[in-house]
């Protein structure tokens, strides 16, 4: 819709009590703001992706109102808001305590309720600076305006290109403004809207903009929504999520550990981790080798010049670990005789395959030639980023790269991106978008004319795929555009799977060369492909997404066959036995715990099929199905129940 010069935004939508900020022309303003005359303007309701940003903006100036109320000195730090909550820092003594964000969220209800108005004020920098004395750190921001965009984490939020403005909290009865804060807002009209639907949900440790080199500050996260309802399935979806957190469960089920001996982002695999593992890899090798993959290996240590030579050492330094100088050898007198050199634990794979493909002449007839490896790799990821089996510095990549010609570049990406979505399916994942990483300008390597058709070509692919396709500018790697796979799990979040990356570049850089059909001489395009990521990234996400309960074919253990006293044990291991024989992972309790407790034990270990035989089973040459979900299929002939059991692991069904 469109007005006339001098409307307000909150006079537009008077009727519209969920309408909280509107539209200008694609640009967010407060309500209360004039509209421009023949302005575009839509209304937007506090449960639309940006009312809910403001939503929770606005709920961190109150928290930052409190805290002030709370403790007089606590200085101001920056207060954004982020997915599903917000956060705000604060420069004080002494860091908070689960007692203070208890005592917070009290504070920030009587506020609320006190129906305070968010106020706008553009103001001079010598007035925001008035207004800010008592702030350092906003002080700070005003001398960062100008770059605001590189200046640090959050500060877009403070001040930016435009005006400078204030926002103040007016207590509504007075007129008075209570609080401020420097802000580029927009804000709700007033705290009401906040309503009672918002927690402070933890405090921790952060750095003055991102930046460890600057001053510690604590801050305090919270959550905020439209109403109690959907505060409530947040809170409930957090839970669900802290019940499946891998790392949890991989301690409870024994699948693998994150030992401090080994260091920070190095997880071993115990033996129910490592079945998993395997069973993992197995599978992906067989369809690689049906899909045409070529398996090669490639050591983890290089000389620092392969890496030169790709461009690592350039654009990724800072991602590997520091060089190992080996090899150098010394006179009596100390002096060098022999320089050694710089050897690097290899952060990709992509640089050895180059190797593999320019070891001799290749010819069109060979290609596409698709080389695939489980290969070690090793990444310096800063101690704050490293969690759990998401985000590693040891990790084995499911790389591949493929060498073909242009003319097959366009069918290879796309037997490509549905060899990948066919497999993660395979692996219980089936909700996706795609992801299209553009050239970042700062950081990249080749000609425009070649990324503009490798871009191009892979927007063609995402497109025709059928997905959603959601821009990434600048997100791809040095060497080429890439698209990613991204897969929601049973929670509704998204994690970046399968990477398809086309490169004009890395084969010019290595000088890698075909003899086409007319007897030239020409490059290959190279296509970097990671299915899982890495494979431990992919299990922590398999093992969240199934909550520990594996589908039965990835099940560490697939059968525990309980007997129902002592004198059954000798038939339970006869059908164990015969489960076995047909590649069934299984085995009978015969612990000392009584059988209700062993049955709460496979249910603990979530076991996928429980056999349970007692007297009359053993006469009839039966057992009795247990299933995770509690129901039970009682008296199934022996043959019957081996062959359903073999049918879903090799069905993957359950």
């Amino acid at each position: 819709m469109k007005v006339t010069t001098g409307t307000t935004g909150a006079e537009l939508f008077f009727e519209r009590r969920d309408v909280v900020v509107a539209r200008v022309d694609g640009e967010l303003k407060d309500l209360d703001q004039p509209l421009p005359e023949g302005a575009e303007i839509e209304g937007v309701t506090i449960d639309s992706p940006d009312g809910l940003n403001v939503l929770r903006h606005s709920t961190a100036h109150v928290m930052a109102q409190a805290v002030q109320q709370l403790r007089p000195d606590a200085k101001l730090g920056i207060g954004p808001y982020i997915t599903d909550g917000f956060y705000f820092d604060f420069d004080v003594e002494e860091p908070f305590t689960p007692e203070d964000l208890r005592q917070l969220e009290k504070m920030m209800l009587k506020i609320v309720n006190q129906n305070q108005k968010f106020v706008r004020r553009v103001v001079s920098e010598d007035e925001a600076r008035e207004a800010m004395t008592d702030e350092p750190y906003k002080l700070e921001l005003l001398g960062k305006k100008n770059d605001a965009a590189e200046a640090g984490e959050g500060v877009n939020v403070e001040v930016g290109a435009g005006d400078i403005t204030i926002y103040d909290n007016v207590d509504r009865k007075s007129g008075d403004s209570v609080w401020c804060d420097l802000c580029r807002g927009p804000h709700l009209p007033n705290t009401k809207l906040i309503s009672n639907a918002f927690a402070l949900t933890r405090s921790s440790a952060a750095y003055w903009l991102g930046n460890q080199n600057n001053q510690q500050l604590q801050r305090i996260y919270g959550t905020a929504w439209p109403t109690k309802e959907a505060l409530k399935a947040y809170q409930e979806r957090i839970a669900e999520a802290e019940r499946r957190d891998h790392r949890k469960l991989g301690a409870e089920l024994d699948l693998f550990s994150f030992p401090d001996e080994l260091g920070s982002g190095l997880p071993v695999f115990h033996p129910k981790g490592g079945i998993i593992r395997k069973a993992m890899e197995d599978y992906s090798r067989q369809r690689h080798v049906d899909a045409g993959y070529e398996f090669v290996y490639t050591p983890h240590i290089t000389k620092g010049h392969l890496y030169e030579v790709s461009g690592h050492l350039d654009w990724y330094r800072e991602g590997m670990f520091p060089a190992m100088h080996i090899d150098a050898e010394l006179n009596e007198d100390g002096t060098v005789r022999k320089p050694g050199q710089d050897y690097y634990l290899k952060p990709m794979n992509c640089p050895m395959h180059n190797l593999i493909f320019r070891s001799r002449g290749r010819s069109y007839r060979e290609l596409p030639l698709r080389l695939f490896e489980f290969g070690s790799v090793y990444r310096y990821e800063k101690s704050g980023v490293v969690h759990g089996l998401t985000r590693v510095r040891g990790m084995t990549q499911d790389d591949a790269h493929i060498y073909c010609t242009r003319e097959q570049m366009k069918d290879e990406l796309t037997k490509t991106l549905n060899f990948v979505l066919g497999l993660l399916k395979d692996y219980g994942l089936d909700d996706f978008y795609l992801e299209l990483s553009t050239k970042d300008p700062e950081k990249y390597v080749g000609e425009d004319a070649a990324w503009d058709e490798a871009t191009r070509t892979l927007a063609e692919v995402a497109q025709e795929s059928g997905l959603e396709l959601v821009p990434d500018p600048g997100g791809a790697a040095f060497y080429g555009p890439k698209i990613s796979v991204q897969a929601k799990d049973a929670l509704g979040r998204t994690w970046q799977m399968s990477t398809i990356q086309l490169d004009f570049n890395l084969p010019e850089r290595f000088e890698l060369e075909f003899q086409a059909a007319d007897g030239t001489r020409q490059r290959p395009v190279m296509i970097h492909r990671a299915l899982f990521g890495s494979v431990e990234r992919f299990m922590g996400v398999l093992t969240e997404h199934y909550a520990g309960a594996f589908p039965a074919w990835l099940a560490p253990v697939q059968v525990v066959g309980i007997p129902v006293a002592e004198a059954f044990n000798d038939y339970m291991f006869d059908v164990v036995d015969q489960l076995k024989a047909a590649g069934i992972r299984a085995e009978v309790d015969i612990s000392s715990d009584r059988f209700p407790k062993k049955i709460r034990t496979a249910s603990k270990d979530k076991i996928p099929f429980v056999l349970i035989a007692g007297g009359e089973d053993a006469e009839a040459g039966a057992v009795s199905f247990r299933f995770r979900d509690g129901s039970q299929d009682n008296g199934v002939p022996v043959a019957e129940a081996v062959q359903r059991i073999v049918d879903a692991v090799r069905n993957r069904t359950s």
